[in-house]
């Protein structure tokens, strides 16, 4: 029986998939463009089709599932039929990544509303009793990569970022995700949410150390403001994403912290260590 990996040649699934047919595994890249899979079997997979999707999940022995962007409204929609298609297709294990969103932190700012595609997507896959885990990510270091973010890094040795510099963050890789994602779907004992990312959380400045420390120069960070960057990135993503950008950064300034829960860390729960900055680093090629 096979793993079906969502979004197999994105940034979540890709590295998922690499990992897993390294370690012998059979995985089938769901995707929307079969023809741009070369390296194992594809399957057409669209989100908007139950059917579609219940043919891609039946039989399978694992589902790595992450939302795609779009808008807020499709991806509930999305969220819906994937729940719905697990139900009834009844895989022998599912393990969704939040791609950042938070649901572990109740009574909190950072805690996505009930209604939001991410929690409605936990709760519903939840509630067909398939055997689940969640992982919970806070901010990826690949966001570091941006034009708007890496050049001036490189040129001007300055890392800038919308965060305030006493602000800790539990930075991971998509890297890490593949990781803890391999030994959630072969693990069946772990349910619940498991965080990654890095304990204790950085601050701006940590983070720019780090990368100081790795490419053996100073380095000085600044801190952006959410309204900033927001333009910064609109060339690159587009007007309306970048404003849902912004208003996440915004929400995030409201609040002390973005760090993952000890007692549920990949750390704790699977001895399983994200990465340093600068093991990241080296592993990407920088």
């Amino acid at each position: 029986m096979a793993i079906i990996v969502h979004g197999a040649t994105g940034a979540q699934g890709a590295p998922l998939l690499a990992r897993l047919l390294r370690s012998g595994k059979q995985a089938v890249a769901a995707v929307r463009n079969i023809s741009s899979v070369k390296q194992t079997e594809a399957v057409a997979l669209d989100n908007a089709s139950v059917d579609s999707l219940v043919e891609a999940y039946r039989g399978a022995e694992g589902v790595f599932i992450h939302l795609p962007l779009a808008s807020e409204k499709e991806r509930l929609n999305y969220a819906h039929n994937i729940a719905k298609a697990i139900s009834i297709a009844q895989p022998e294990r599912v393990v969704i990544s939040t791609s950042g969103g938070v649901i572990d932190e109740p009574d909190t700012l950072l805690q996505l509303p009930e209604e939001s595609a991410v929690a409605t997507l936990v709760r519903e896959v939840k509630a067909s009793q398939v055997s689940m885990a969640v992982i919970a990510t806070r901010l990826y270091l690949e966001n570091l990569l941006l034009p708007v973010i890496w050049e001036p890094l490189k040129t001007e040795k300055i890392l800038r970022y919308p965060l305030r510099e006493d602000y800790p963050v539990s930075w991971c890789s998509h890297l890490d995700v593949a990781n803890v994602a391999e030994r959630l779907l072969f693990d069946n004992t772990i349910e619940g949410i498991v965080g990654v990312g890095q304990i204790p959380g950085l601050t701006g400045p940590q983070l720019a150390e780090k990368f100081a420390d790795y490419f053996g120069c100073p380095i000085k960070f600044e801190s952006l403001k959410p309204s900033e960057f927001g333009h910064l990135i609109a060339p690159i993503i587009g007007e309306n994403a970048a404003i849902g950008v912004r208003t996440l950064y915004e929400i995030l300034a409201q609040e002390k912290a973005n760090v993952i829960h000890k007692k549920t860390s990949a750390q704790q729960t699977l001895g399983i260590n994200p990465r340093t900055v600068q093991q990241w680093l080296g592993e990407i090629g920088m």
